[in-house]
């Protein structure tokens, strides 16, 4: 089924209608990182989990079953948030890793890992001189950050990436916010990734609903994926057109849908 964008309607202003959703089954909970459960900022690792998200995160966690989908490397996001009991969905879910600590990695990412090795030097070399350019090794991806680049040096940023990568016939190039995410060109993504949760998590469309929260382009493969298993929601201001059903302001909001989940079961 394909999945029309359209502007997604305000989660608070329809509280009664998503309530009762709520109420009616069991909910598995995604979650993206960055930009959901922390605001967006200057550079990667200055993403920390504020300790009030932590608190509600971990609360949620007593009740619910929660997976985090994260372009970040699963080790990364996993030390950031700090809970045991999640499904951590990393490098766009090319690496899952449950929470008995089974790992599940994508075979034919692994197979080209030497091959990501490999770009990220050459990336590295030509964007070592652009000021603000940052690139990051995702262990299966690799994401060249210009969230700090000058809008004179935008340009060099850009073509060292297609540059590099017009010799790359096994990977391929998306768009994140102020990033540029190189991926194996393999068809496997974050919606992929919250399906494979799912029937690990034995989910019946009748006892269980799936609700995934994110922000960036990324995230619209998992709203995609929810359409009849539950929604999605998106975290933007202002609102554009989405994949998902529900929309909120930013990472404040995020925090109170997770409290009326714990409030819902408490």
């Amino acid at each position: 089924m394909v999945i029309t964008e359209k502007e997604p309607v305000k989660f608070f202003e329809h509280l009664d209608e998503v309530k009762s959703k709520f109420s009616q089954k069991d909910v598995f909970v995604f979650l993206d990182y960055d930009g959901t459960l922390t605001p967006i900022v200057a550079t990667p690792d200055l993403a920390v989990l504020a300790s009030d998200m932590h608190e509600v995160l971990q609360r949620l966690c007593s009740l619910y079953t929660v997976s985090i989908v994260s372009g970040r490397a699963t080790d990364d996001v996993r030390g950031k948030v700090r809970i045991k009991v999640i499904f951590y969905a990393g490098s766009h879910g090319f690496e899952i890793v449950q929470p008995d600590g089974n790992v599940e990695v994508n075979q034919q990412a692994e197979e080209i890992r030497g091959v990501i090795d490999e770009v990220y030097k050459k990336l590295q070399g030509r964007l070592n001189n652009v000021p603000g350019a940052r690139v990051e090794h995702v262990k299966y991806t690799i994401s060249t950050h210009y969230r700090l680049v000058s809008d004179e040096d935008f340009f060099k940023v850009k073509d060292a990436v297609e540059e590099t990568l017009s010799q790359y016939s096994n990977l391929r190039i998306t768009h994140g916010k102020k990033v540029f995410e190189i991926r194996p060109r393999i068809n496997w993504d974050k919606g992929k990734a919250v399906e494979w949760i799912l029937k690990v998590l034995n989910f019946n469309p009748q006892k269980n609903l799936a609700v995934y929260i994110g922000d960036d382009t990324t995230d619209e493969d998992a709203f995609a994926v929810l359409e009849e298993k539950g929604f999605g929601i998106l975290v933007a201001g202002p609102a554009r057109p989405s994949k998902a059903k529900y929309l909120i302001d930013n990472t404040d909001e995020v925090k109170k849908i997770l409290e009326l989940l714990i409030s819902l079961k408490e």
